[in-house]
Parts: C-alpha cells; structure tokens; sequence
C-alpha cells in the first residue's frame, strides 16, 4: 500500500503509486513508527524541493524523526503548492531561482527565510492552498505557472493549459474559464525573470 506523502498542485498530501521527479520536505510531519502522517500538514516554513538522488545517498521512506519525505510530479507541481528549490542538494537552481526572485520581485540581498516568509503568506490561507485572482489573461502566464479551474489543475505552457495527474500532463486546452492562480505570485514572478521549472516529460508530448 502507497504511503501518503505525494503532493498535488494544490498542496493536498494523498496515496498514490506514483512517485515523480523530485522529494521534497515541510519539516517533520509524521510518525515513524507506523510511517503515517500527522495531523499537521507542516512543521516549517521552509518548504523544499529536493533531489531524490544525491551523493548516492538513500533514505528509508518516513523510517526516521526527520523530515517528511515528500514527492511531486514535477518541479511545477512543487512550486505551486508553495515549495522552492533546496541550497542543500540543488544549490545551483536554489541560487538561480533567488537570482530571478531578486530581479522579478525587485529585491536584494535575499535570503532563503526571507522567501519562505513571503511564500508562507501566499501559499496558505486559514490553513489551506490560498487561490490567487488573476488579472491578466491567463495566457500570458509564465511556462510553468499553474492555475486551478474547477476541480483540475493545469500547467500553463506556450500560452496552453495542460490538465494535470499523477501520472503526467492531458492535452492542451484553451477554454479554461475564470482560472485561479495555484502557484504563489512571487514565484509566477520568478517565472516570468526566466526560472524554468523542470517538467515531466509528458508536458513535451503534443
């Protein structure tokens, strides 16, 4: 039986078989002894995405008191349910997406707590994914950016909607209505400064 630790775009934590292309963590969230999680949703305002394999190290999934181990579809997936990159395993992207998040949110000198502040505010409301209106068309959101319409999520790419799933990303759409911004809009700024998430490869299929 799959352990509930994947991550949807709107910050849900469910069972599923499917794993994804990256782990991540909010901090201590379960229990090891019975590898389930707690009542609490995060322990901290950091919330990581991370590599699954790094330095040919491998962890027990929720076998320890550490962090929760986390998984996500994609990168997308992690940053619009509020997650930034790791300076830990993903240095490189983590320094390239504070590089964007300066230039897109017209900031310096920022540190790793100064955007888990800011995106603690924008990725929760009373305790659950915050929604955000979106003024322009959402056509011109950034590739990478995700919106919720109804009860789906779909990834934003050359102007199309992709309708997401565990497994992957559905054909393209372009009769979305009144879409909801999922992904906090700092990090859609960050998007715009030309941060580019990694996608599933499914994203790429016509």
């Amino acid at each position: 039986m799959p352990l509930q630790n994947r991550v949807t775009p709107t910050g849900d934590i469910v069972a599923t078989p499917h794993r994804g292309l990256f782990t991540g963590n909010r901090g201590i969230i379960h229990d090891p002894a019975t590898k389930t999680l707690l009542n609490k949703r995060w322990s901290s305002p950091a919330w990581l995405v991370c590599l699954c394999d790094f330095r040919g190290k491998r962890r027990e999934v929720m076998a320890r008191q550490s962090w929760t181990e986390l998984f996500f579809l994609d990168e997308a997936t992690a940053l619009a349910a509020g997650h930034r990159p790791c300076f830990y395993c993903r240095r490189d992207d983590a320094n390239r997406f504070r590089a964007a998040w300066e230039e897109g949110n017209g900031a310096s000198g920022v540190r790793a707590s100064d955007v888990d502040r800011v995106l603690h505010r924008e990725r929760l409301e009373r305790g659950r994914k915050r929604l955000h209106p979106l003024p322009p068309p959402w056509t011109e959101l950034p590739d990478g950016a995700m919106v919720q319409a109804g009860d789906e999520s779909f990834l934003i790419l050359q102007g199309r909607a992709r309708p997401w799933s565990f497994a992957g990303y559905g054909v393209a759409r372009d009769d979305l209505v009144a879409p909801l911004l999922l992904t906090p809009p700092s990090t859609v700024r960050v998007l715009h400064a030309g941060y580019r998430p990694v996608l599933h490869a499914s994203a790429q299929v016509p």
